[in-house]
């Protein structure tokens, strides 16, 4: 018997903001899912007044960031769910 597949899709938003005035900068990651899962994700950066203004490599850090503790909070998340349906500790490793 073919084996079913399901396809889904899910869509991650990055938004970065630039501040100039305090050598910052901020970014948001927002995970769209078709089901109640919504997460979002920030991150940011912080030049030091020494270092050369590179626009780039602070969206980067900052983008990174944002993804990283998006990663932690779907993590948390799975968790969670597998909590509600097992009514046992679930611990997930990254």
């Amino acid at each position: 018997m073919p084996t079913r597949i399901t396809s889904r899709r899910w869509r991650v938003d990055i938004f970065v903001d630039e501040h100039e005035d305090d050598r910052t900068t901020h970014a948001e990651a927002r995970l769209h899912t078709n089901d109640k899962t919504h997460l979002v994700g920030r991150g940011a950066s912080h030049r030091n007044p020494a270092d050369r203004e590179i626009v780039e490599i602070g969206a980067e850090l900052a983008v990174a960031r944002a993804l990283s503790d998006l990663s932690h909070k779907l993590l948390d998340a799975a968790a969670s769910d597998i909590e509600a349906i097992t009514h046992e500790h679930a611990h997930l490793h990254n």
